[in-house]
């Protein structure tokens, strides 16, 4: 028997106030139904079908890759309706997991525990227990406390309402008795739609053993309807996130300031400061140290670098035993080899950084091939842009350059060359020599300084 696995996301999402579709909103930097798509590829199933409608065209193009079947729900009837449109896709004899595309915190284990429950027989519900069920549909159980039916808040009774068992939406059945509960649906209810939960009361007058499976944690149901659900479920996630990589050796000052959108993954002996963002793909080494404030995005950092205070690093590769910042920006394709440091208000593009080499402070290095051991000092520009094209500095081995030198590209600096503090060099400069390029100084006898008048002026 394969699994299918339906993704309902065809809602609106009025409440979010936005030209976006609900399941386009991000978390983590991903859309709601990334989220989802991804625990449920973890069960590998037959296939999974999205059933869209609002913004329909959206939703497909942000997922035009992923091998999924779109379903259109048109006009949108409820959940038993939208349910409905997939199966003409599914055979009778395999299996149906229902999902939630604005649901996006359940995690695999989860899914497979309550296929596990439906087991190809019954039908599979998961449920919850919390304080507070306002909004929910209440669990209805008889004395022998086997499942009868599901009743939606705004049809139930004070009795029923004092229910805490509360349905997630989420079930598993075989598409055959699946595809019969649905064909007998009415939109006999408050809102005039089909219900997918009443096919709880016509399995169970069937004689379909109802089954339930529990998530986890109670967080992984958290739905998302408005932006303040969907900033709890940032928080939710983050911190799920915080406790593997703590669980895994990783040491947060305070893992509630703290966010990863993307993946993250640490060697041993790592520290990380609080409010740190860590996005795309992020290696760190062992005994690596992130500052406070931090932004990585796509880098790899080696073993027991330094990330200072304020520092932005985006698609940048750092050696081992390097200190880099306080405020400093990495831009894409830098390449900081070992024991090197960049130091505070330093920005560098597109560069490679040899072995040994500083650039301490106040400086941008954009363009570039630095060799090893060079000292590049304070207020040093590499002028690599000519108003339609980049153009590339060298600078060699062992090569020292003054404070408030500027560059300017395409030029060479030899090995061991020294560049006077001060200078803007156009041609090369030769190996192991002091250039240097300065107007001569001068004083002018008798000068007096602009005076401002009574009014000011």
């Amino acid at each position: 028997m394969a699994l299918h696995i339906v993704i309902l996301a065809a809602g609106k999402g009025k409440r979010m106030r936005s030209t976006q579709p609900k399941v386009l909103q991000p978390l983590a930097e991903q859309p709601l139904l990334a989220h989802v798509l991804d625990s449920a590829r973890a069960l590998e199933p037959r296939a999974m079908h999205v059933v869209y409608g609002h913004g329909g065209e959206q939703v497909r193009e942000a997922f035009a890759d992923d091998g999924i079947n779109w379903v259109l729900q048109e006009p949108q009837l409820g959940t038993g309706h939208a349910v409905a449109q997939a199966l003409p896709a599914i055979p009778d004899h395999d299996e149906v997991l229902v999902l939630y595309g604005d649901v996006p915190l359940m995690q695999s284990a989860t899914l497979q525990r309550l296929v596990g429950t439906a087991g190809g027989r019954a039908l599979a519900l998961l449920t919850v227990q919390v304080d507070d069920a306002t909004g929910y549909g209440r669990i209805l159980r008889d004395a022998s406390d086997h499942i009868t039916g599901i009743v939606e808040h705004a049809d139930a009774t004070d009795s029923q309402r004092a229910i805490r068992e509360i349905n997630t939406g989420l079930l598993c059945a075989p598409a055959a008795l699946l595809r019969g509960w649905l064909a007998r649906l009415d939109n006999d209810n408050a809102q005039g739609e089909y219900y997918l939960t009443d096919c709880t009361a016509l399995a169970a007058n069937d004689g379909v053993a109802v089954v339930s499976a529990q998530p986890a944690a109670p967080s992984e149901v958290h739905g998302i309807n408005d932006k303040p659900a969907l900033a709890q479920a940032e928080r939710l996630l983050q911190q799920r996130r915080a406790a593997e990589l703590m669980a895994r050796g990783l040491t947060l000052r305070d893992p509630a300031r703290f966010d990863v959108r993307g993946q993250l993954r640490t060697g041993n002996d790592c520290l990380i400061d609080v409010n740190c963002v860590f996005e795309g793909a992020v290696e760190l080494g062992a005994d690596v140290h992130v500052g406070p404030n931090c932004t990585l995005k796509n880098c790899r950092i080696g073993d027991g670098t330094h990330i200072q205070a304020n520092t932005v690093i985006e698609d940048a590769v750092i050696g081992r035993q390097c200190s880099v910042g306080p405020f400093a920006r990495l831009r894409p394709a830098t390449r900081i080899d070992d024991r090197s440091r960049i130091g505070n208000f330093v920005e560098t593009k597109k560069i490679t950084l040899g072995t040994g080499s500083k650039i301490n402070h106040l400086s941008y290095v954009g363009d570039a091939r630095v060799g090893r051991n060079v000292n590049i000092g304070a207020g040093v520009i590499t002028c690599n842009y000519d108003g339609a094209r980049k153009h590339v500095t060298e600078i060699g081995d062992h090569a020292f350059i003054g404070s408030d030198v500027q560059l300017v590209a395409p030029v060479e600096i030899g090995t061991g060359a020294t560049i006077g503090a001060g200078s803007t060099i156009t041609r090369p400069a030769p190996d192991n020599q002091l250039t240097l390029s300065r107007t001569r100084q001068f004083t002018i006898a008798n000068w007096i300084r602009p005076q401002k008048n009574a009014e000011g002026d």
